[in-house]
């Protein structure tokens, strides 16, 4: 059900609120730069996107199915399972079948994956730690945790 509080009363159109005050607007810029930031670290160790997400993940999740995967690195499972495909043959990840269901598979990092990641990590903190340069520290608390409650109010699935 729907928190009628939280909808505005008027609706204001996007011309009146503007794209810089459109809270997905902004998102999406700053996922573009960061990810665009770390494009040529990405390739210059075989990975994509997708392909760094997976690790990303699985550096700090153990042994989620494909589909929780797919949820945790917001990527189409179709375009996971062949990035998945080129980390298993590069031996950067192992896939196996789930102990309970074995039509279900669970990914894991390998120990050359992990060493794929913490190359890139440095990478990745600093894009953050640019993103958030002259911002005091319990604003960044702040934010993260608003963002964290955005998600909750929006997901549809328990991670």
């Amino acid at each position: 059900m729907t928190d009628q509080s939280a909808l505005p009363k008027v609706l204001v159109r996007l011309g009146e609120l503007g794209l810089t005050n459109f809270a997905p607007y902004l998102m999406n810029r700053i996922m573009g730069r960061y990810n665009a930031r770390l494009r040529d670290e990405m390739a210059d160790l075989g990975l994509t996107t997708p392909k760094a997400r997976a690790l990303s993940v699985l550096s700090v999740v153990e042994g989620p199915l494909i589909r929780e995967l797919s949820v945790y690195t917001v990527t189409e499972q179709s375009t996971l399972s062949r990035a998945l495909d080129q980390l298993d043959a590069d031996g950067l990840i192992r896939r196996e079948a789930d102990p309970q269901d074995s039509r279900a598979t669970r990914v894991y990092i390998t120990e050359a994956g992990r060493g794929v990641f913490e190359t890139l990590w440095p990478h990745m903190a600093e894009a953050q730690a640019r993103m958030f340069r002259g911002i005091p520290e319990d604003e960044r608390r702040a934010f993260v945790s608003t963002l964290q409650k955005m998600l909750a109010n929006i997901r549809k699935h328990e991670i």
